[in-house]
Order: structure tokens, then sequence, then C-alpha cells
């Protein structure tokens, strides 16, 4: 953008052209900028990341408070052997991007242990508290702040086009010889680009379906009175959760084996 606007001006220092050379280190620049992101996979390696991680997190849930498929029946060694191994593999498919385990990191935590071994109504106060209420929040927030983000861009963009339709009249007859629309064109094409990218629309839909799924979850939650119900109705919120990280990573092009 900035070459494109340094490139609308003139201005020679000797044999030099000022303007022309900062455009020209706009551009070369952006080019750079290009390269990195083409040969670097630093953007892919934080998405795998944060999958694994994510992963990681709602397992952990499921097997605290005992919810598909770390069943509270199941023997202690069966669940920590199923523990180890759900974990092993994310480590495995995020191999790359992981940090070496402190110790056995794949272990379940004495906390979790402790919240397992309590009893249903207990996992089910921390389990609303701590993540399907923490969750929900999250998402709702999320869905308001990129409504509104998509509503203040589109206001600016709006706003930008009116007054690049009134410098390219007013330049039409007569008004000046730089091509102030050309620069604010540049500018608008930037901010379309950028609202392009970051998808507010998409995401406060996406964000605010995930919220209303997980609030009819948490109403499910609190009348639940049976190991089975609890555990297939844990299940069904991390999977709304789940969900709307898979679509997140779509977006990006960044789905694989770790969300499915």
């Amino acid at each position: 953008m900035s070459a494109a606007i340094f490139a609308a001006f003139s201005f020679s220092l000797g044999r030099w052209e000022i303007f022309a050379l900062f455009s020209l280190v706009g551009f070369l620049m952006a080019f750079i900028a290009e390269l990195l992101l083409i040969t670097g996979s630093y953007e892919k390696d934080w998405y795998q990341a944060r999958a694994g991680a994510e992963s990681v997190k709602t397992l952990s849930w499921r097997y605290s408070v005992g919810a598909d498929p770390f069943f509270t029946h199941l023997p202690e060694k069966e669940s920590d052997f199923l523990f180890k191994s759900r974990v092993s593999d994310v480590s495995r498919a995020i191999a790359k991007n992981a940090l070496p385990l402190v110790e056995d990191g794949s272990s379940p935590t004495e906390t979790m242990k402790q919240i397992r071994a309590s009893s249903l109504i207990e996992r089910r106060n921390i389990y609303l508290k701590y993540r399907n209420n923490k969750q929900f929040n999250w998402y709702k927030d999320k869905a308001n702040n990129n409504k509104k983000a998509s509503v203040r861009w589109r206001g600016i963009l709006i706003g930008a086009e009116v007054i690049a339709i009134a410098l390219a009249a007013a330049r039409a007859f007569g008004g000046w010889d730089i091509d102030f629309a050309g620069i604010l064109s540049a500018i608008i094409g930037a901010g379309a680009a950028w609202l392009a990218l970051k998808q507010h629309t998409s995401l406060s839909a996406a964000y605010a379906l995930t919220a209303v799924e997980l609030e009819k979850q948490r109403h499910a939650l609190e009348i639940i009175e049976s190991e089975e119900g609890w555990s297939r109705s844990v299940a069904d919120a991390e999977e709304a959760i789940s969900r709307e990280h898979t679509m997140w990573l779509a977006s990006r092009g960044e789905v694989n084996e770790i969300t499915g």
C-alpha cells in the first residue's frame, strides 16, 4: 500500500526521484515478506500447535469429569492408560511443533484424578463453572467483538469510498494534478483485504452458534442425574467446542487429523 501511495507523488533531488525510491523500497519489503511467508511455516506451525493444545484440553476435561471415552466405571489403570494414549497421539501428530514433555507429561495430574474421584454433583459444578460457563462467555464475547469489528470496518470502507468518489470527481474537473483518489483506492483495497483476512462476519456467526449450543448444553447438564447421561452430555458439549475449532482451522486451510 505504501508503495502505491508514494508512486502517486513526484519529487526530484538531483538525479534521484525520491518518491519513486520510497515506492521501490515498499515493493521490495512486500516482496521479501511474501517470500518469507511462502518459504516459512510459522503460521501453519502456530495453527497446528493450537490444535494440539485444544485437543489435549478437551481430553483433560473429559477425563476429569468422567465423560466419553473416560467413563467413571473404568478401572483407574485403564482410564489412565487411555488418556496417555490419546495425548500421545496428539503429541505425535504435532511432533514438529511440540515442546519436549517434562517427566511424564501425558499422565493425568493429581487434580484431575481428584475431580474424577468426586461425586457427580461435584464434577458437574466444576465442569459448569470452569469449562462450560467460561467457554460460553468467551464465545459470546468473541461473537460480539467480531460483529462490532465487521460493522466498524465496513463503515470505514464506505466512508473512504465516498471520499474517493469526491476526490476523483474533483480531479476530473481540474481540481488538482495529484491522484488523491488513486492513493485512497490503495488504502481501500488494503482495508478490504484486511477485512477479508480477518473474516469478522463469518467468525461472529460461528462463535455465536457455538455460544448458543453451549448454553443449551448447560441447561441439559444442570438436570442430569445419571453417569451415563452425564458422560454423553459432556461429550456433546465438548463436540460443540471442537466443531467450532475445526471450522476455524478450515477457514485457514489447516484441518488435519488432530481435529478430525
